[in-house]
């Protein structure tokens, strides 16, 4: 298909800004570095064949903001049908993971790491995307995480055939597994003081090796958006949680405190830390993060996985 423009429209870009709660200084970001992304990728689109795009940050780096505008710009630019994925939309039910907390280790009761995905679901909706004709309506899983549990089939959203371009968004996309002789140290106190003998350190990191990297080698390019580091990142929880209360008419209730966003976040750690270690050399396109959230530079380091 011909390109028709190589940008978006300014009352685009207002209506994107203003339903996403955007600063005037995203202008700027998005002009700069997320249209020039989105422009790269019709070249990596193999003809007739979805093009499939990982997109991996870490909680509060911007993955589902830039996500959107990428369908955005590649519907408004090139006319593409556009699917976009989160991996929390496939995270095992609640009776599922209690399941798992039972039969191998309790933590695995908390969503987030691998393991707690059904990447069965997964695969066979990637599957069913690359695959789906003019007469396909295929539904997209979508999570409750206020009930913390798949919502019911009703809610899920609907795309109809032929895909363009599948995004597939989450913290681990792309996350490559571990040696199991890393895993031997832990790499906070939830790991030393409630996985001592390291079985839900090694289940998360066989399931990753298992059931993650094939579904992630599937992926024609892969976009990282790089924290500062691993602090920051407890920091922007601490200050969205904080918003959030702020927001709230009943105050910080039902929200996490600082202890508790503490704990939660070591669920993530290890492999965040792995990433933001590993990721800027094999991501396709690395975008770096200062401590306020602001875009430094986004570059294409240009090594392929595959």
């Amino acid at each position: 298909m011909t390109q028709a423009s190589s940008t978006i429209s300014k009352r685009q870009m207002s209506d994107f800004m203003s339903q996403h709660g955007l600063p005037p200084a995203f202008r700027r970001v998005a002009e700069q570095y997320y249209l020039p992304l989105a422009n790269a990728l019709p070249n990596m689109r193999k003809q007739n064949v979805p093009l499939l795009l990982g997109l991996n940050g870490a909680q509060g780096t911007g993955k589902s903001t830039l996500a959107d505008f990428l369908r955005l710009a590649t519907a408004s630019m090139f006319d593409w049908n556009v699917a976009v994925l989160s991996i929390d939309d496939f995270y095992y039910t609640h009776k599922e993971r209690q399941t798992l907390a039972e039969e191998v280790h309790p933590l695995l009761s908390t969503r987030g790491v691998p393991g707690t995905h059904d990447t069965d679901m997964l695969a066979s909706c990637l599957d069913k995307l690359r695959r789906a004709g003019s007469e396909d309506n295929l539904a997209l899983p979508r999570f409750d995480k206020a009930t913390d549990d798949r919502a019911n089939e009703s809610r899920w959203p609907a795309v109809t055939g032929p895909i363009d371009l599948v995004i597939l968004e989450g913290w681990c996309v792309g996350t490559a597994a571990q040696a199991d002789n890393d895993l031997d140290e832990p790499v906070n106190a939830l790991e030393r003081e409630e996985d001592a003998q390291g079985a839900w350190r090694h289940y998360v990191n066989d399931q990753l090796r298992s059931n993650y990297e094939p579904i992630f080698g599937q992926l024609d390019s892969l976009i990282f958006i790089g924290a500062p580091s691993f602090d920051a990142i407890f920091r922007w929880r601490l200050e969205q949680e904080g918003k959030l209360a702020d927001a709230s008419p009943l105050g910080s209730s039902g929200l996490m405190n600082r202890e508790q966003i503490a704990r939660f976040i070591q669920f993530y750690e290890r492999l965040t830390r792995v990433n933001l270690a590993t990721l800027p050399n094999r991501a396709d396109f690395v975008i770096e993060l200062d401590d306020t959230h602001a875009v430094l530079s986004c570059t294409s380091p240009g090594r392929r996985r595959k």
